[in-house]
Formats: C-alpha cells, structure tokens, sequence
C-alpha cells in the first residue's frame, strides 16, 4: 500500500470518528471526500535547468521526459520547469522555489553545492542528475532526501567511438564537447577509448582529429584536448568547432554539447558526406535534412527512466537518498540500435552488441575523466 493510500485512510478514520461523535455522519462523508481531493492532488515537482532548458533535444529535454512519463502515469501530479538564465545561479534559482515543492529535479554538474540547500530542507525530496553533492571540503556527501545518480558516460561514449572508426570513410573523426565538465569528458575519453579499441581489435585505422584551439580543461584545471565549446547554450560557436573539424577532413562528429550541438549538426548538414553521432538521447529525428537523415546513431545516458524510477519510488513512501553510480547492467548507458533509428552497418552492429556484452560484464572498462588509465591502455584493450 503506497503512503497515499495510507494518509488517505488515517486522515479519513480521524475525520470519521470525530464527527459521527457529534452525530455527523453526513458531514464525515464530505469531510472523506475533501480528504481524497488533497491526497490525489500528487507530487508537486519542479525542474531546474541550464539555460538550454527542457526543449534542448538532448539532456535536459531527457530529464523532463522522465517527469513527463511519471505524470503520465499520475495525472494528479504537477510540473514546473524553471530555466536558469546564468548556470552560476543554478542554487539561488532552487532556493527561491524549494518551499512550493515536494520534489526538485537538478540535472547538471552546477548542482553540486545543492547541500546545504537540501539540509534545510529535509521534507523536499531532490533527484540529482551526473553530480554528488559535496560538502564544504568539495568531498561528496550523502543526504537522506538526495538521490543522486551519475553515469558511466565513458561507457556510451566507447560504443560512440567504435561506431565512428567503423563507419568513417575519410579515416578521421573527432568529439564535440560543450563545457568540460566530467560527465562530458567522460564521453570524450570514452569515445577515444572506443576508437582505439576498434583501431586494435576490428580492423580500422581511423584517427582522432583534436585541435589545439578548441582543446577542453577539466575540473582539475587538466587540458583534456579534444573540441570544446566551452558552453552548452552557443549554437553559433558550436557550428564554428564542427566546421573546422570537417576541414580537416573528419566525417563523423560524436556531439555531446547539449544546446551548442545544434550548431554542430547544422554544419553537418551544410556539408556532403558527413554524419553526426547524437548523444543523451535518441537524437535521430534531429537528424533529419530533406530527405536524408545525417544521425548514425546515438549515444545513451538513460536520465529519464532514472528519473521516473525515482519520482515512483517517493510517490509510494519507499524513496532511499544516497550516490549512486550507474552503468550498462542496470540499462542506463548503450547506444542506438534499433531499426529505423541509426544507420550502421551490419557488422558494425554486430560490433556494438558484442562491445555491450563484454562492457556489461566488466570485461572491458573504457578509460573517464577520473581513471587511473587513458584512452590509450584502458582494460581490456
């Protein structure tokens, strides 16, 4: 029995029993009937986003599908999504808003410094989307009203990696970044990962086009190299990147740059023979030029089914706070397969599934941002 149904009956019975007390019975009726009003009115969710917001196509757009799907399924439910102008804000926005909710969903590394938030508001549930919350030395913490749930990016970025090397015809590719934030160089080594892997084992010679102008710097204030645009909300800059990279003869571009990657795959789309790997998401319908389509396939970090487990979880009572780490063998990293939704050949499918088999039983282990190996000696290479 979910915690609804148990409030509903308690506050019913309470009712009830004090008014038939008073002989009004009649009155209990409609009091059980207000009760079941208030129950019903479901979670009160909110959403803060980058300024991309929830239309974006990729990451933030995947997170509010996720909320979608659970109001799908509990209409009584609510959302409001709140786009943050200036990311530098992200925490101000969330407390200026944190007492009208019962849950707040935060997708992006620039809620890490949700903490102290979350303390001082110990009744509001908070779905943390590819960050930890960290305490006032930076190390992670866990909350009791925090889920908060990373991924294996390097994981889908691999399958990314070995899908460019297979299907190049010039024998170049490159990555596409926003800002270098883990979770995006995670795609970007793991992408790298997938090219050495296939260079080493599948019989490509493709090489990795990064250059030195667009070369990204992480947390740790490392330079990552790969193509960054330093943003994930300029279209423009981003269409700047891939046509550069195109002219120095790439043909696949692994885009994982949230709003910024429109630009990327409008220059695709300017040029002949060049396609994109999309990345969050299913990106194939963003694919579409006239009658071709320039999306091999897509990269998946699998936010909105995370996220509707999540929001199910505190409807029924049974909600866990913690950091959690997720991966192929839960279904929350891949790549797009299915027919009518990629362009790959078959033996370049044939290579995916075996790739996801040996990723998911941990029998390869493409190199993050954070690993102790690289892109070029990665186990299981």
């Amino acid at each position: 029995m979910s915690w609804k149904k148990v409030l509903l009956l308690a506050f019913a019975l309470v009712l009830t029993v004090g008014l038939v007390a008073c002989g009004a019975g009649e009155a209990a009726d409609d009091a059980l009937q207000d009760a079941e009003a208030i129950v019903e009115d479901g979670l009160r969710i909110a959403i803060v986003t980058s300024p991309s917001g929830v239309d974006d196509g990729s990451f933030n757009q995947n997170n509010y599908k996720g909320i979608e799907d659970f109001i799908a399924e509990n209409p009584g439910a609510s959302v409001h999504a709140v786009r943050e102008p200036e990311m530098d804000n992200s925490i101000a926005a969330v407390e200026q808003i944190v007492a009208d909710y019962d849950v707040i969903v935060l997708p992006g590394f620039q809620f890490g410094t949700i903490t102290e938030v979350a303390e001082n508001n110990p009744d509001t549930k908070f779905i943390l989307v590819d960050i930890f919350p960290q305490g006032e030395d930076g190390d992670s913490v866990e909350l009791d009203n925090v889920y908060a749930m990373t991924f294996a990016e390097q994981e889908s970025g691999f399958f990314a990696g070995i899908a460019a090397a297979m299907q190049t015809e010039t024998g170049k590719v490159a990555f596409v970044g926003g800002a270098a934030f883990p979770p995006v160089v995670n795609y970007q080594f793991g992408f790298e990962s997938g090219v050495n892997y296939a260079n080493a084992n599948l019989g490509t010679d493709a090489e990795i086009i990064n250059l030195a102008a667009y070369a990204g710097t992480d947390v740790r204030g490392v330079d990552v190299g790969g193509n960054y645009v330093g943003a994930f909300n300029d279209e423009a800059r981003g269409k700047v990147i891939a046509e550069a990279l195109l002219g120095e003869g790439a043909d696949v571009l692994f885009v994982a740059a949230g709003g910024s990657g429109t630009g990327a795959f409008t220059a695709v789309k300017e040029a002949e023979g060049a396609w994109v790997i999309g990345c969050d998401v299913d990106q194939f319908d963003q694919g579409v030029d006239g009658d071709r389509n320039i999306v091999l396939t897509s990269a998946l970090k699998v936010m909105d089914l995370n996220v509707y487990r999540q929001l199910n979880l505190i409807n029924e009572g049974t909600f866990i706070g913690g950091n959690f780490l997720l991966q192929a063998d839960t279904d929350s990293t891949g790549i797009v397969t299915a027919p009518g939704r990629q362009q790959l050949d078959p033996d370049t499918l044939t290579a995916l599934t075996e790739a996801f088999e040996a990723v998911k039983a941990g029998n390869i282990t493409p190199a993050g941002n954070f690993s102790d190996f690289g892109p070029t000696d990665f186990p299981g290479l």
